[in-house]
């Protein structure tokens, strides 16, 4: 089995949330200055994600109880208007695939069972699925509230052959590749390139016999065949 996680491994996504967020300290400009209500938005945003969990919804809601915070509550109602706007746009806002993605996944389904391992809000990540025509390709789509060890102990379990016979393949490596190495699995790191989000971040082991480093989907092939070779 391999999971592969999807917000920035298989389509664009962080970029959407960094461009909200700059719109976010436009609108906000004469209030605050922009690395303060950086520094507050990110402290709403590790406060309610035990409410929100992760995912648009979640931090439109931040950016609103920050407009309101950093303002004294003298924000505009235009501006809230435009906040909630501005998450219904990237609700709404067209898939962009990263490159070679779909020949990819195309070809790991032939000889392997995929499944799609992904936090967030399950509504938006099904339209996402549905919009990348990646669908049929997974055997199985895994919206978790959080990505743990545990988590993927029993994900693997239920899908496949446990963890220790399964790999992870994801950008983050707080959330895909250090709790899969935990749970005893292999996991494949292909970072995006971007600055990690802040409550995403964590640093990488030094060396570690299961874990591969890519720098794009198109060895990903290849390095499925070798870890995987008896």
């Amino acid at each position: 089995m391999l999971g592969f996680d999807a917000d920035d491994t298989l389509w664009q996504n962080a970029r959407f949330f960094r461009l909200t967020q700059e719109r976010f300290a436009e609108l906000m400009g004469e209030f605050v200055e922009k690395p303060h209500l950086d520094a507050r938005l990110l402290a709403a945003e590790r406060r309610n994600i035990g409410r929100y969990g992760f995912g648009v919804k979640g931090f439109t809601l931040s950016m609103i109880e920050t407009a309101i915070e950093v303002s004294e509550a003298r924000v505009d109602a235009t501006v809230i208007a435009e906040l909630l706007q501005a998450g219904r746009e990237m609700l709404a806002h067209p898939i962009e695939l990263l490159p070679h993605v779909e020949d990819t996944i195309a070809t790991l389904s032939q000889d392997h069972k995929l499944v799609l391992i992904t936090k967030g809000d399950l509504l938006d990540q099904e339209r996402k699925l549905a919009q990348s025509g990646l669908g049929p390709y997974f055997q199985a789509v895994e919206v978790v509230s959080e990505k743990t060890a545990a988590t993927y102990t029993r994900l693997f379990n239920r899908h496949g052959r446990g963890a220790t016979n399964g790999v992870m393949v994801g950008n983050s490596m707080k959330s895909d590749i250090l709790p899969m190495l935990q749970a005893g699995g292999h996991a494949v790191h292909i970072p995006d390139g971007a600055q990690p989000w802040a409550l995403d971040h964590a640093e990488p082991p030094e060396s570690h016999p299961r874990l591969t480093t890519l720098g794009s989907m198109a060895n990903l092939v290849e390095s499925i065949r070798i870890i995987t070779r008896p």
